[in-house]
């Protein structure tokens, strides 16, 4: 291009990356209700099986995940969530797509919210507003100022460098680790690992549009495949010990994070965003991250169980434990596990996805 044409950006050079935005958003919607499925059936099968799978699943409980329906739901969901994705970036910078994915942490939380009986509360509504009010300032910035440029075999050869230190180091703290890391070890590393995933794809994808089909496009797509498997499992060891709204909530803070600074940083997409954008971009990200974490705070089904945590530590007596709950303005009726009240109303509103506390109900009451 040349001429006036050379001053063209974003939106303006490239008009079709508007359809990457609602490919995106439906990605991000199946996303949330294969979480939802995927969670079930993990629970299902831990209830079979007499065993948690916090330090990592073992190979029985994966082959019965293999035979769970609900679980096989969720998966082809979240297939459709990758066509949707893949779509989105054939056509529109990472940059652009990949912080919409945290969309599916809204949809996850009202869904799961619904599903367990509990009323999204002030902080929890503040929380979603400011979620998506980050995440589409900063895409609507991105649509105007984002750029793309040819990937170039340095970058690639960056991208598979930083990868290989990443799962070197994942893979040394699981081997001696593993006994002690919960739920939050595994969102982390299942997000930086899908943030490779999306860039790499992203990478595969320029590269065959543009005809360089060769040896380092196909180790990409090997990487590829191999750190989306390892994701994968992490998530699925995630499920065994939080409720799907704590790993999308770390999945949506920690993949784009890392999807966006390597398409920024390393593939040059907002190589053509002035200073005072690029610094909205920082505000933007922040102000999402802080309802992300604010969601996770403040979820209704998070604050509820925290309660049956303080009820159980305190209950030496039967004294103890009611004034303990009395001081704090709880029913303990309706909130001690174990009771005939807890048990009806945890009927009444089906299987309650995530109750991976200590002391709380065993998985045959759920």
């Amino acid at each position: 291009m040349t001429g006036v044409s050379d001053q063209l950006i974003g939106v303006f050079q490239n008009p079709a990356l508007l359809l990457g935005i609602p490919l995106a958003l439906a990605g991000a919607v199946f996303m949330s209700l294969g979480a939802q499925y995927q969670h079930r059936g993990v629970e299902k099968v831990e209830k079979l099986t007499g065993t948690e799978g916090a330090s990592g699943l073992t190979g029985a409980q994966i082959k019965g995940l293999l035979t769970r329906p609900s679980w096989i739901i969720g998966t082809l969901m979240l297939g459709f969530a990758v066509i949707c994705q893949l779509s989105a970036m054939a056509i529109a910078p990472l940059i652009v797509v990949q912080p919409l994915g945290a969309v599916a942490l809204v949809v996850t939380t009202l869904l799961n919210a619904r599903v367990s009986g509990h009323t999204p509360t002030k902080k929890s509504l503040i929380a979603i507003g400011s979620c998506l009010g980050g995440i589409f300032l900063f895409v609507g910035l991105a649509a105007f100022y984002a750029v793309e440029r040819k990937i170039s075999d340095e970058d690639l050869f960056t991208i598979l460098a930083i990868l290989l230190v990443v799962i070197i180091v994942l893979g040394t703290c699981w081997l001696i680790l593993r006994h002690r890391m919960r739920a939050l070890f595994y969102v982390i590393g299942a997000g930086i690992l899908y943030g490779f995933v999306a860039t790499l794809a992203k990478a595969v994808i320029s590269r065959i549009q543009n005809g360089n089909f060769e040896w380092l496009t196909v180790a990409c797509v090997i990487a590829l495949f191999a750190a989306a498997a390892v994701g994968a499992y992490f998530v699925q060891s995630a499920y065994s010990s939080g409720p799907p709204d704590l790993v999308i909530a770390g999945l949506t803070v920690v993949d784009p994070i890392v999807a966006v600074l390597i398409g920024a940083l390393v593939l040059g997409e907002a190589s053509e965003a002035p200073l005072p954008v690029l610094i909205l971009f920082g505000i933007a990200g922040a102000i999402a991250v802080f309802g992300v974490f604010g969601l996770a705070r403040y979820h209704p089904q998070v604050l509820s169980e925290s309660q049956e945590i303080a009820i159980q530590r305190g209950s030496d007596t039967a004294t103890g434990a009611g004034g303990d709950a009395a001081a704090q303005g709880i029913d303990t009726a309706t909130h001690r596990p174990g009771t005939s009240s807890h048990d009806e109303g945890a009927a009444a509103h089906g299987d309650v996805p995530g109750s991976r506390f200590p002391g709380a109900e065993s998985p045959d009451a759920q």
